[in-house]
């Protein structure tokens, strides 16, 4: 079904305010699922809700801890968000930094004892939306195997950069691994089987029953011990189509997020009391290099170009965040798609908090 982002965004800053979040932490989170609904990113929109509302419960997250800042310089901040979610700590971090970078010219953050914090993209956008560069990465629970490995150790990883343009800005926003544990969890909602080689079991051997998947993503990512399988690094199963890259990179990820921050490792947040992710941030000014309107020029007209390749037969070449910018566009008028099993959850957490839950259109 669908729903209006409206009426979503109001439905949640409701949840969000019976759970005991601030009015502005919670219109925050609000904003950050209903963006990434609007963008077509419903790995990481409503569907979130009964996960963060579970890990609310179980004091993973504290609605009502205030972040803390340990260290600041006038190019840097190292800050605790303080074991509440990690788009309230972030946000803030990232607004900070555009503040510096636009008086020196980049800065960087980084956030330890951090929860999940939505789409890396989201707090690029902010940078890109004030002319700066930015990048945007996370640590999360250990969900990847590594080159040749049958247990999961390293985190789906997101990673996100930011350069301004017109009509809209670049936006590069992924996981490091092969996919985001968000988009298993999508299929195994509508009752879909994983199209590609993502996932393996405890042999390596590639799984295609989304559902088997979500189940032993669940018991990797919250069991201490470890049961094998997980999710694929960029790159796939085998080691001859360079399945090493995708585990480097994830790795990069790892150090500076919590070796940086001084906090968990992926492989670490699912023992007892190790809930903790980290995060990274850095803006950058690009005038410090030319002129933001040439740069800009320059930019546009290498995508341009890319657009207008010579392509297959029925496809298209877009660059990272055409398909965000349209979906966006098109959703905002036609409603945001909600699977059914979403909607039951959501109906559960209206009826235990007394609030009506958005209806379909």
């Amino acid at each position: 079904m669908r729903i209006s982002s409206l009426s979503e965004k109001k439905f949640l800053e409701k949840v969000f305010a019976a759970r005991q979040f601030s009015k502005s932490d919670g219109a925050l989170l609000a904003d950050t699922l209903v963006d990434a609904d609007l963008r077509g990113i419903s790995s990481h929109g409503i569907q979130r809700l009964a996960w963060y509302t579970r890990m609310i419960k179980e004091h993973i997250i504290e609605p009502q801890n205030k972040l803390k800042i340990i260290k600041e310089t006038p190019t840097s901040l190292l800050i605790d968000a303080n074991k509440n979610m990690g788009q309230i700590a972030t946000a803030f971090a990232e607004d900070q930094l555009i503040k510096k970078t636009q008086k020196l010219g980049l800065s960087v953050a980084v956030i330890r004892n951090s929860n999940h914090f939505g789409t890396a993209g989201y707090y690029t956008r902010r940078a890109a939306k004030q002319g700066l560069i930015g990048i945007a990465l996370t640590n999360t629970r250990p969900l990847v195997v590594p080159t040749n490995a049958t247990e999961a150790f390293l985190g789906s990883n997101a990673f996100a950069f930011t350069f301004p343009a017109e009509p809209h800005p670049f936006v590069f926003d992924g996981a490091t691994s092969i996919v985001s544990s968000g988009k298993i969890q999508v299929l195994a909602k509508n009752n879909q089987p994983i199209p590609g080689d993502w996932a393996v079991d405890d042999h390596r051997r590639v799984m295609h029953d989304a559902q088997k998947v979500e189940d032993n993503l669940a018991k990797v990512a919250f069991t201490e011990k470890q049961p094998g399988g997980g999710v694929l690094t960029l790159g796939g199963l085998l080691q001859s189509n360079s399945n090493y890259k995708g585990f480097g990179n994830s790795l990069v990820v790892e150090l500076l997020t919590g070796i940086l921050a001084q906090g968990s490792i992926s492989a670490d947040t699912n023992k007892p009391g190790h809930h903790d992710f980290s995060q990274f941030l850095l803006t950058i000014n690009p005038e410090l290099f030319g002129n933001l309107d040439d740069l800009k020029k320059s930019a546009e007209e290498m995508f341009d170009r890319l657009r207008h390749l010579k392509h297959l037969p029925g496809t298209e070449i877009m660059i990272p965040g055409d398909r965000e910018y349209r979906r966006y566009a098109e959703n905002l008028k036609q409603g945001v798609v909600i699977d059914d099993k979403t909607a039951a959850e959501l109906k559960t957490i209206g009826e235990e908090l007394a609030i009506p839950v958005p209806e379909a259109i």
